[in-house]
């Protein structure tokens, strides 16, 4: 028996969610069929403003809401020093371990030449500018640790080189609480190289 037509839409407008199959929509929908009608009217007009109520901040791409940018108008963040990210969702991960205090830059993605994203896609122009403007003294590339991470950071260690900042990129290595046995060669590979004084 076929699904009603406006069940399959709701199921096919689910799926386009990351990590959400046909299962999971599925799931979804009919869960949602259970809720009261104020819940869904609150669910509808929440997705509905968030082009207008969270956009990317014009300097670092990081999100805000219509208050401005937390990041770049904190009298508190340490100005000296920039942390590039590859999305605005990646801030949210470094901000949670109270270890940075510094700005932020988001590239909007990474070098992929399989989806097309050279490096025309990636806001370094603006990047370069607030190096300048705000006389940056260090440059931490917090990028993931994958083929297009890597590549990224390389390109932009290269295009950053005469602009007289410190680069340093977060390093990498053996997990908190992990054991030898079960860390893959890459890891450990990388935890090796990366070693520091103790």
């Amino acid at each position: 028996m076929r699904y009603p037509d406006h069940l399959l839409k709701l199921i096919h407008v689910l799926k386009r969610l990351p990590g959400v199959g046909n299962k999971s929509a599925e799931r979804f929908a009919f869960h949602l069929l259970t809720w009261p009608e104020e819940h869904l009217q609150e669910l509808g007009a929440v997705v509905s403003t968030i082009k207008d109520q969270l956009q990317q901040c014009p300097s670092c791409g990081c999100l805000m809401g219509n208050e401005g940018c937390h990041f770049c108008h904190s009298s508190h963040r340490n100005s000296d020093v920039i942390c590039v990210i590859a999305s605005p969702r990646d801030v949210f991960a470094i901000e949670e371990t109270q270890e940075y205090n510094g700005l932020y830059h988001v590239l909007d993605g990474l070098l992929s030449p399989l989806d097309r994203r050279g490096p025309e896609h990636l806001s370094l122009p603006k990047l370069k500018e607030r190096l300048v403007f705000h006389q940056i003294k260090e440059v931490v590339i917090a990028l993931d640790s994958t083929l297009e991470g890597d590549a990224t950071a390389l390109f932009l260690k290269q295009e950053l080189a005469n602009c007289s900042v410190h680069i340093s990129r977060l390093a990498f290595g053996l997990p908190m609480g992990s054991s030898l046995d079960y860390v893959d060669g890459g890891t450990l590979a990388r935890a090796l190289s990366g070693r520091s004084q103790f």
